[in-house]
């Protein structure tokens, strides 16, 4: 086993293992919210505040159109987000580009400091941020590599487990206030269909960042 199957290896466990799931999903949360963030400011709406739950919930407060298609994308997001850029993040390692997503990660975080409005939010953002800036400013090359390629797959791995158990929590909890449910109400398509469509997207994500390290085909016929 090479260096990178380690960090994709040690990556998928911090979002595979209950126990340290508990800590690593304030990250995934941070980036969940972050997706909401960019989105909205994106699609020109006013981005009110963001915080940070020691539950591991989030709640991203942004104001425009109550419908739309900018409120649809803000809606989207989340749930993806974590997915996108640990794609981003690994294509910008596996291109020789490491320090571009690090710098991704630093402005993200510096951007989200605006927002936070709680002091535990503040904390996730702060200690975060620290990391990345250790990293960048103080890592070699190699730890850099590393560090980068088990915090993508930590996110490509968190992507389906979150929009896996969202659709166990819908299941259990008659509350209708998650995102797949404020899609359906803005769409008028079933909540489980978002929640369906944002397995499918994760997954083909995970599914992506394995081709991009070269552990598998996306050629079924074989004639690529």
């Amino acid at each position: 086993m090479d260096t990178e199957q380690i960090a994709a290896l040690t990556g998928a466990l911090l979002a595979l293992i209950p126990p340290i799931w508990r800590y690593t999903r304030h990250v995934v949360t941070l980036v969940h919210e972050a997706g909401h963030a960019i989105v909205a400011l994106a699609t020109g709406r006013r981005l009110n505040a963001i915080t940070l739950h020691t539950d591991t919930s989030g709640l991203t407060v942004s104001s425009g159109r109550p419908t739309g298609p900018g409120m649809i994308a803000t809606a989207v997001a989340g749930y993806v987000a974590p997915s996108a850029l640990g794609l981003t993040s690994l294509a910008l390692v596996q291109a020789d580009h490491t320090l571009w997503a690090l710098w991704v990660a630093m402005g993200v975080l510096a951007g989200m400091l605006l927002f936070i409005r709680n002091w535990w939010g503040l904390l996730v953002v702060g200690l975060s941020g620290a990391a990345v800036v250790a990293l960048t400013y103080r890592a070699t090359d190699d730890i850099q590599v590393f560090a980068a390629t088990t915090v993508a797959w930590l996110l490509l791995a968190a992507g389906p487990r979150t929009t896996i158990e969202l659709w166990g929590h819908r299941r259990r909890v008659r509350s209708r206030s998650t995102d797949a449910d404020v899609l359906a109400r803005l769409t008028h398509l079933p909540a489980a269909l978002w929640n369906a469509l944002f397995i499918a997207a994760t997954v083909a994500a995970l599914v992506g960042g394995a081709w991009l390290s070269g552990w598998m085909t996306l050629d079924p016929l074989g004639i690529g």
